[in-house]
């Protein structure tokens, strides 16, 4: 094989192709991240932070916990503060922005903090089964107010087409020369064939070996998010909401002509590799989010789109700038008074560290281009 791994994996999948045939890149990618124990996402080693292969916006810096727990504040005074106020953070990983959101709320808004109830879920794709214990309740106020996630979507298994003539081809993972490798075919499933043209996408017009990748998990993870704020409408004068992050795009911006191979990505001990059937396993494979596709659904099933926006401009409109300015003036004012003493200038190094940070965070050409989007019924 062309991994150099003690991981059985790739021999799983070797074994899965001789007894099936070449299967789509949807089910490799499924296998690559979720197989059960070996799986990139369920082998239980540390894949995030500074320390794994990738970082998200909680481990850039607590300013975006805060935002967040900004916001929920928001929805819970937007519904005149019930009691209790569920939120449910799907993939919670590590808990870091649960253990972030509830000291906030614990410091600044006591009667908010009261009436949280801010639970976590782990979630392995989006076609499989939401295993959290609210989901089967029947008691309305146990049931999610808010159910949330960051960075959740762009790991689900995607299918990729590829444009050949004026035909689009889906492809497969086989086997050649006892190597995975790519091989194109028509695509067997009806959902992915017409997929870019429910969008209206020009692909007849784009050059040959153009691709595009198609995340059917994520209409499935919008209909069971859906299923677990349940199936009656909120009370008169009550809301739900649920709000996701991630990078991606609307349809007619995802997928454009000069997106050539499409937006596929691995990473590896923070380097971005540009082999995805290398490695399974011990690499993350991501793919951009079709919001498009999340809204369409989400309005299908009885939601409202109520924000769609950049992480950037989310953040600076939750408070961010102004949580940097008062941090400056409680904590650094040693800047204006003795900035060139050794406590002036151990300030000062503190300081520009965290405003690096807040530029990570919102910067239009990274995280700050990450979108959010809000739903809501």
């Amino acid at each position: 094989m062309q991994q150099q791994s003690t991981s059985p994996l790739p021999q799983l999948i070797a074994e899965r192709i001789q007894r099936e045939g070449a299967i789509t890149f949807a089910d490799y990618m499924q296998m690559a991240l979720y197989e059960p124990q070996y799986g990139y996402y369920t082998s239980g080693a540390n894949k995030v932070g500074w320390e794994g292969d990738f970082y998200t916006s909680s481990d850039v810096a607590d300013f975006f916990a805060h935002c967040m727990a900004r916001q929920l504040h928001h929805f819970w005074q937007r519904m005149d503060c019930p009691t209790p106020f569920t939120v449910l953070e799907q993939g919670g990983g590590r808990g870091d922005l649960a253990r972030q959101v509830r000291a906030w709320a614990g410091r600044e808004q006591p009667a908010f903090y009261a009436a949280l109830r801010y639970h976590t879920a782990d979630i392995r794709s989006g076609q499989d089964a939401l295993s959290v214990s609210l989901s089967s309740s029947t008691d309305d106020q146990l049931r999610p107010t808010v159910i949330l996630s960051n960075e959740l979507v762009d790991a689900f298994p995607v299918h990729i087409v590829e444009k050949r003539g004026d035909r689009l081809y889906e492809v497969y993972v086989t086997l050649q020369h006892e190597r995975l490798s790519e091989a194109l075919a028509e695509s067997a499933s009806p959902e992915v064939a017409r997929y870019l043209d429910i969008y209206k996408i020009p692909w007849p017009g784009f050059a040959d070996g153009w691709r595009a990748e198609i995340n059917l998990a994520a209409l499935e993870w919008m209909r069971q998010t859906v299923q677990l704020l349940g199936s009656a409408p909120p009370r008169r004068g009550k809301k739900q909401y649920i709000l996701t992050i991630d990078y991606g795009e609307k349809a007619r911006s995802l997928y454009t002509h000069d997106r050539y191979r499409g937006t596929l990505a691995c990473y590896f001990k923070h380097q971005l590799i540009d082999r995805p059937l290398v490695r399974p396993g011990q690499q993350d494979i991501t793919a951009h989010v079709n919001f498009s596709a999340l809204i369409d659904e989400g309005r299908r099933l009885g939601l409202h789109l109520s924000g769609y926006l950049t992480q950037k401009h989310w953040l600076e409109a939750l408070g961010i700038r102004e949580e940097l300015a008062q941090i400056r003036q409680r904590d650094f004012a040693i800047l204006d008074t003795a900035r060139a003493s050794n406590e002036g200038q151990a300030a000062l190094l503190k300081w520009y560290n965290l405003t690096q940070r807040v530029s990570a965070l919102t910067d239009p050409a990274g995280m700050g281009n990450f979108k959010v989007l809000i739903l809501s019924r």
